[in-house]
Formats: C-alpha cells, sequence, structure tokens
C-alpha cells in the first residue's frame, strides 16, 4: 500500500485541488494496476515523509501483523482510525442467527480491540426514532452528516454529558453512537460539534412543538394541567459577550458567577412544553405570560389548569390567568396568621404528616396546609438564625469593653443597624436597648429581649379559582410542582447543565435547549420503565447499560488471511430487564464480518 497525491480541475471555475488516496498494487490479465482501497480526502495533512509508515502500518493492523518499528502517535492514531474504515467497507453483514460459518484459525492469534459502549447509546436512539425527531431534523433541512452530528451531541448529553470539546473526544473514541446511525464520527469535526448547537436552536420552535404532539399522541398525554418554574445556573467566566448574563440569587449559593436563568414549562406527567432562556437577574413574575401564552394554539377546547409556586404568585399574574381564563393553583404569598382548627389528612408516612382544610370564597379557595416535616424545617433555620444573630450582638457588645473596640454611640447604633438588616427575618423579633454616657458619647452597654410572636410554623396556604376542589384533590395537584423541582436536579447534576462553560450568548442558549433535548429523552425512556416497574433514576439506568459494549474479534484463517468480526456483546440479565421493558433488541447493531 501506498499513499498517492491526485491533481484534479473543476470543471465549473477552472482551480485546480487535490486529493489524497491510499492504493494498493495488484495483478490483473491485462498486467499490474493501481487499485484504491480509501480516499483520503482533501483534509488529508500528514507530512510527506511519514506516508509510507502509515500505508505500511494500516496494512500491519488489517493483517494482524504486530509492529516491528514503533510509530509516532499521530500515524498511529490515523492509522487505526483508517484500517477500521477499510475494514468495515469490505465487511458484510450478517444475521443475528447467521448460517453455520466454519473457518480453521490459530487460536493464539485471537484478540479483541475498539471496545465501544453502546447499551445506553442504543436505547436512546431508539427512544428519538420512537419521538420522530430524526426524520423532523431531515425535514428541516439537515443534511446527513448534520442530522447524525445532531443526534450524536444529543446522545452524548445523557450518555456522556459534559462540554463540547470533551462531548468531541468521547463520540471519537469512547461510544459505538455512530455504528448505530451508520456513520464514522472517527473524521467529525470539533467546529461541526459546535455548530450543531446552533442548528438546533434554529429550529427551537418546530421542535418543541413536534416533541409536544408527538410525545401527546404516544403516551396519551391529556395536559390539562401545566407546571411553570425558574431555575438558574451558573457561568465559568465573565459572561460578558453575553447580554442574558448578570448576578443574581443563586440557586447554587454562587455568588462568584453570573447566571442565566431557564423556564420551563410541564405538563403533570413531567413532560416539558416550552421552554426560555431569560436573565440572570430576571424578576420570576413577569416570564409567566410569555411562556403560558406561547402554549396557545387556534382549536384549543380547554385551557389547561396552571400551578406556579409564590414566587410567580404575583397579583398582575393572578389577574392575567383570569383575564385569559385560565384556572389557577398557587401558593398564597400573605403570611398565615391564622389556620382552621378542624383538617383532615391528605398525606402521612413515615416522615411527616400533612393535614389541610378548604375555606369556600367568592371567587377563590383556600387550602391551609399544616406539614409536620416543613414545621421542623421553618423552626430549624429560625432557631439557626437566632443564634447567629445573638452571637453576633454578644460581639457587639464585647468590643465596649474592649481596647480598640467600637464605642461611640453612633457607631455601635450603625453596626446594630447593620446586624439588623442581616438577620431581618429574625431581627423583628428582639427589642434591642443601647445604654449611652452623655458625657462622653460612648456606648456602655447593650441588652435584648426576644418578643413572643404568634406564629403558625409549618402552614402555609393554596389558592386556586377552582370552586369545586376537595382537600386530597387540591393537594394532589399542588404537589406535582415537586416534579418540576426534580426536573431541574436531573439536569443539572444528570444531564450537565451546569456549569456554562460558553461565553457567547447563542451558544449559551444552545447549551441550555440541547440539555431540554435530552431531558425530554430521559423522561420518555423513565416513563416507559415505570410503566414495567422499574423506577430508577436516568443515571442508574445509563451505568447499568454502559457494561453492553461493542467489540471487534480478530483471528488468523489458516491461510493467512485475518477474519474481523464486529458484533455487540451478548446482553447481561440486568441489560436484558431493560431491553424487554423497552421492547427493544437485545444486540444493538449490525454483525459485521470481514476476512482479508
Amino acid at each position: 500500500m501506498f499513499v498517492s497525491r491526485v491533481r484534479h480541475k473543476n470543471k465549473k471555475n477552472g482551480k485546480e485541488y487535490q486529493t489524497f488516496k491510499l492504493l494498493e498494487s495488484v495483478r490483473t490479465d491485462r498486467g499490474p494496476r493501481q487499485r484504491m482501497v480509501l480516499n483520503l480526502g482533501v483534509d488529508f495533512s500528514l507530512p510527506e515523509e511519514l506516508w509510507k509508515d502509515l500505508a505500511n502500518r494500516i496494512e500491519e493492523i488489517i493483517s494482524g501483523q504486530q509492529p516491528l518499528f514503533s510509530y509516532s502517535k499521530q500515524v498511529e492514531t490515523l492509522a487505526e482510525a483508517y484500517a477500521r474504515r477499510i475494514i468495515a467497507y469490505h465487511g458484510k453483514t450478517t444475521a443475528d442467527r447467521p448460517d453455520p460459518d466454519y473457518h480453521c484459525v490459530d487460536i493464539g492469534t485471537i484478540d479483541n480491540e475498539l471496545p465501544r459502549s453502546v447499551g445506553a447509546e442504543h436505547v436512546v436512539l431508539e427512544t428519538i426514532k420512537a419521538l420522530g425527531l430524526d426524520e423532523l431534523l431531515v425535514r428541516l433541512g439537515f443534511n446527513k452528516p448534520a442530522r447524525d452530528a445532531a443526534l450524536g451531541v444529543i446522545v452524548a448529553k445523557l450518555v456522556a454529558p459534559s462540554s463540547e470539546r470533551a462531548t468531541h473526544i468521547w463520540l471519537q473514541t469512547m461510544s459505538a453512537v455512530d455504528e448505530l446511525l451508520g456513520a464514522d464520527f472517527s473524521v467529525i469535526s470539533q467546529d461541526r460539534v459546535y455548530r450543531v448547537a446552533d442548528m438546533l436552536l434554529q429550529h427551537k420552535q418546530a421542535i418543541e412543538e413536534h416533541l409536544r404532539l408527538k410525545e401527546s399522541n404516544l403516551f396519551n398525554l391529556e395536559e390539562k394541567i401545566l407546571l411553570y418554574d425558574l431555575t438558574n445556573t451558573f457561568f465559568e467566566g465573565s459572561g460578558k459577550y453575553n447580554r442574558k448574563a448578570h448576578f443574581g440569587l443563586s440557586k447554587e449559593k454562587r455568588s462568584d458567577c453570573p447566571l442565566v436563568t431557564l423556564g420551563l414549562v410541564m405538563d403533570a406527567d413531567g413532560f416539558p412544553k416550552r421552554s426560555d432562556v431569560f436573565d440572570g437577574n430576571v424578576s420570576e413574575p413577569g416570564t409567566l405570560e410569555k411562556m403560558i401564552a406561547a402554549l396557545s394554539f387556534p382549536g384549543m377546547t380547554s385551557k389547561p389548569l396552571i400551578v406556579m409556586d409564590a414566587g410567580l404568585a404575583t397579583a398582575d399574574n393572578i389577574l392575567w390567568l383570569k383575564a385569559q381564563g385560565y384556572e389557577y393553583i398557587v401558593v398564597s404569598r400573605k403570611k398565615v396568621r391564622e389556620a382552621p382548627a378542624e383538617m383532615v389528612t391528605v398525606r402521612e408516612d413515615k416522615r411527616r404528616l400533612i393535614r389541610a382544610a378548604l375555606v369556600p370564597g367568592v371567587d377563590e379557595v383556600a387550602l391551609y396546609c399544616y406539614s409536620t416535616d416543613k414545621q421542623v424545617k421553618e423552626e430549624g433555620i429560625r432557631n439557626r438564625f437566632e443564634k447567629r444573630f445573638e452571637s453576633s450582638l454578644e460581639k457587639v457588645r464585647d468590643a465596649l469593653v474592649k481596647k480598640h473596640g467600637t464605642k461611640r454611640y453612633d457607631k455601635v447604633l450603625e453596626k446594630i443597624g447593620r446586624l439588623k438588616e442581616r438577620f431581618r427575618r429574625v431581627a423583628r423579633r428582639y427589642e434591642i436597648s443601647i445604654q449611652k454616657d452623655e458625657d462622653s458619647g460612648l456606648a456602655t452597654a447593650i441588652s435584648w429581649v426576644r418578643k413572643e410572636q404568634p406564629s403558625l410554623p409549618g402552614v402555609y396556604c393554596l389558592r386556586s379559582n377552582r370552586l369545586d376542589f376537595k382537600e386530597q384533590e387540591m393537594f394532589d395537584i399542588f404537589t406535582m410542582l415537586t416534579d418540576i423541582e426534580d426536573t431541574f436536579r436531573s439536569m443539572k447534576s444528570e444531564l450537565g447543565l451546569r456549569p456554562i462553560y460558553h461565553q457567547n450568548e447563542h451558544r449559551c442558549d444552545g447549551h441550555l435547549f440541547i440539555t431540554v433535548l435530552a431531558y425530554h429523552i430521559a423522561h420518555a425512556i423513565r416513563f416507559q420503565l415505570r410503566k414495567r416497574g422499574i423506577a430508577d433514576h436516568w443515571a442508574t439506568i445509563r451505568k447499568v447499560l454502559s457494561s453492553h459494549i461493542r467489540i471487534s474479534t480478530t483471528m488468523k484463517r489458516e491461510d493467512g488471511k485475518v477474519i474481523h468480526v464486529r458484533k455487540s456483546s451478548k446482553p447481561e440479565l440486568a441489560h436484558r430487564v431493560i431491553y424487554d421493558a423497552l421492547h427493544l433488541s437485545h444486540r444493538p447493531g449490525q454483525t459485521i464480518k470481514t476476512i482479508i
């Protein structure tokens, strides 16, 4: 074998260009001839002095020979990639149960190579096909390389969530997803991996609408209840090239990083309906109208029930929901001062007891809920902050008798004022007295007394404009809001939503959108598995499937030719349980046999 440069001329513009090909010399009836083994393309950039080494190494890999000399890393990497393409090109696909095919081989030459994970990829890709996402991308104008790259990036977000650079490496060296797609990711460029997010983001609205309709039909979703909430995540970097990046109240307590906010609307079954990216310091109530209004469409027979927490339940938002004809359940923003004495139990387990009472009104009903778990939590928080506040007061008081301590009355008042602002949740429960020496203008003593205030720890109130609710029904619907919190938790911990390494706004939005797409697929998988009694998190499912791989087995035949067999390993019981629950084949990918 040898590498040859071939010169061409573009017939349209007359420009000359060159391609590179791997050739071999063969004997024919008409004498020696050169036959192309592989087209190396126009981007082949290996220095010419290494061409012979590359050709020799490719021939050694294909024929199963041990190398006599060591090769550079660049040559070794290219040789393995090209040899894999040659073997795949000349291979023949066989059925799962082929007819007997006996060969006399030297068992001492049997070797295994190119292990690639295939289990989780198989499950994800089949779910993508069931949702019709692969066909949708074609209709949206994606050619095959772009479609394969897009699906590969989405699969990577589910199976090995990381940065785009790490995704590129994973697609090339660790996963068999390209074999399942009929593609070759060994030659995919890192730029294409980055551009995929831009292409998907351009069609965000069409993709989300397609998934909404497909999931509704596939899983018989009613969409009678919509849950809405927001979360934010932080940047690694300054975020100065992103207009949405702002400092704000971080969900991860990262006050040192700029943020962006992700808004998500979900149905009662946990399927996302619409997502959007907002400024990191966005006012949560101001996002409601845009998100909910976008889900209205002509022919809608009835509007869904909207469920929100207190952060979104402003008076303006409630008025807007009423004006648009939406029913709602929201958490009251008013502090509960009293609650009905008689309540019914709506939930009881080993961890908590929750009781509730319904109070009817003219245009709204109120559901007062008492939770033992919430009471313990609120009292714990209050006691912790009270101790911190009192400890800070003690430091101010002790400074009155210390050398160089703050003693001036006005400065002491200033320090007390700052403490009240810092601990404003508990400071109002204290009466603080400061004694002053009129002659010197110094503070001489500080004392405080905790006031007893009526409170109802563990009690909160839900509001709704649907007047026919019963206690249990209204409470059960509201607790669905915890599903969206689990969704955000899954996106951040299982699907790599945080942190964001991109600095440009469109790349950041694309990263978040791909994560939302990944959650669509992960939730569709879990939704089906739960019906079969498998309630594992996605992280557990992909970990179980990670041991199912594709591998190449090579062996030398009696006549000196080498047999290459590429196939998936035999699935274990844990793999088969998941495949059976999803009605999938036990052997993902084709079995390919090559004799060279």
